[in-house]
């Protein structure tokens, strides 16, 4: 305040000498009110900015975190594939084998899974074409150590003759000439294969 606002207030011309000297050092340290708003608000300004750049960077943090447990998750799906996939070749090969070595002792074995087992797959090689190298090795070898788990050659025995037990309606027809229903017909066929 000046000398002349403290002598309004009813001070002495002495006393607001006093007071108006006092009042101009406190004024030194004073901010005027428009430059006090404008800090006020450049610090509201700031504050929010500051929020908004740690919410920002917590953002970031939870996103690199994320983007690197995202690539360690991506790495062991990768891992885990390769390695369903290096299983699964095995096991479809595994499967190629077994295949082809029942199928290779079908019908001669007494006992096919028994047989089957007795093959050494390590030394069995399947090629990319699906054919397996050293599989007739390996039956001829089992079939001279082991004849009794083979069957004997089948195929010089005689087959029996099939008949048939029903018999056609113009044979039917021909015994006694007389005509005979379906019923008739099985009865007669079933009666002649009993006796």
């Amino acid at each position: 305040m000046t000398k002349e606002q403290f002598i309004a207030l009813g001070l002495t011309e002495e006393l607001a000498t006093k007071a108006a000297e006092q009042s101009a050092t406190e004024l030194k340290t004073y901010i005027p009110k428009h430059r006090f708003d404008e800090i006020t608000e450049e610090n509201k300004t700031l504050k929010g900015t500051v929020k908004e750049n740690e919410t920002a960077l917590e953002t970031l943090k939870k996103s690199t975190g994320d983007a690197e447990a995202l690539k360690k998750q991506i790495e062991t799906l990768q891992t885990d594939n390769k390695t369903k996939d290096e299983q699964y070749q095995k096991d479809l090969n595994e499967l190629k084998l077994t295949n082809a070595i029942k199928l290779a002792i079908a019908g001669k074995a007494q006992d096919e899974d028994l047989v089957a087992g007795l093959f050494d797959k390590t030394k069995l090689i399947l090629g990319d074409d699906g054919k397996i190298t050293g599989l007739d090795e390996q039956l001829k070898a089992l079939q001279e150590s082991k004849q009794f788990l083979f069957k004997e050659d089948t195929s010089a025995t005689i087959k029996p003759k099939v008949t048939t037990s029903i018999q056609t309606n113009q044979s039917l027809n021909n015994d006694n000439n007389q005509t005979k229903n379906f019923k008739d017909a099985v009865q007669s066929a079933i009666q002649a294969q009993l006796n």
